[in-house]
């Protein structure tokens, strides 16, 4: 079942096409991976996606509405977030109150002032999306006393809070161990559900191993699509991007 579909979309900069007419599909329940050299069009592509730009040509459908001109926060609340390579965490909060109000914005109306206790269904999620990112014996721990790694599991579990549809993940195992970049690819098979996954990453290794299909992009066209196995074989993505990694 499709979740999420552009149409010939382009992105202009002066008189630099970043996105050259990109049509692109996405099924519900897969992890979608878009690799590409440096200046791919990959990371303009991906904000096109969340609404921070907006196309100059084309279309963007999720879940058979367009979404194409929606800004950031409205497509959020359609099922669309995002979790991008810079860490962005509350650092003076701890883990359970970056959760907890998460959790709280999309709740219809509340107290932001409200003592915490209070709101007990909140603290209850907030609590059930710890233990899934495996933070829940931190949940104390002030954001900014954690490691690296923690760090970006307590930022997939934002993402999470808003019950997205669709998680869009910037490089989620940038700057990680082969320790913490192993159980981050766990964590991603565990939050599928019935969630579909868009990645943008580096890894390799990362790629081929957690990808149902994968898009390569070039000069912010296209140049393949295809099941891991595919792309790996290709000779024209080796020539541009494989070769050496």
């Amino acid at each position: 079942m499709e979740i999420l579909r552009t149409e010939s979309l382009v992105k202009t900069f002066g008189g630099l096409r970043a996105v050259d007419g990109i049509n692109f599909r996405l099924e519900g329940g897969q992890v979608h991976s878009i690799i590409g050299p440096n200046g791919a069009g990959k990371s303009t592509f991906f904000k096109l996606i969340s609404g921070e730009l907006h196309a100059t040509q084309g279309k963007i459908w999720f879940q058979g509405e367009d979404i194409t001109d929606f800004p950031p926060h409205v497509i959020s609340h359609k099922g669309i977030s995002v979790s991008y390579q810079l860490t962005n965490v509350f650092p003076k909060l701890s883990t359970l109150e970056n959760i907890r109000i998460a959790v709280q914005s999309r709740k219809a109306t509340y107290n932001f002032w409200s003592h915490r206790e209070m709101l007990r269904e909140v603290r209850e999620k907030a609590e059930s999306i710890l233990e899934v990112v495996q933070l829940l014996p931190k949940r104390n721990e002030l954001a900014c006393n954690l490691s690296h790694g923690e760090q970006r599991h307590l930022e997939i579990g934002i993402a999470l809070a808003t019950d997205p549809s669709l998680l869009l993940l910037d490089e989620p195992t940038a700057g990680m161990s082969p320790e913490d970049t192993e159980r981050t690819i766990q964590l991603i098979k565990e939050i599928l559900g019935d969630r579909s996954v868009i990645l943008v990453e580096h890894k390799m290794k990362v790629v081929m191993k957690i990808s149902d299909k994968i898009t390569v992009l070039h000069d912010g066209k296209i140049l393949a699509e295809g099941k891991p196995e595919e792309i790996q074989s290709n000779e024209r993505v080796q020539e541009v991007y494989l070769k050496g990694r």
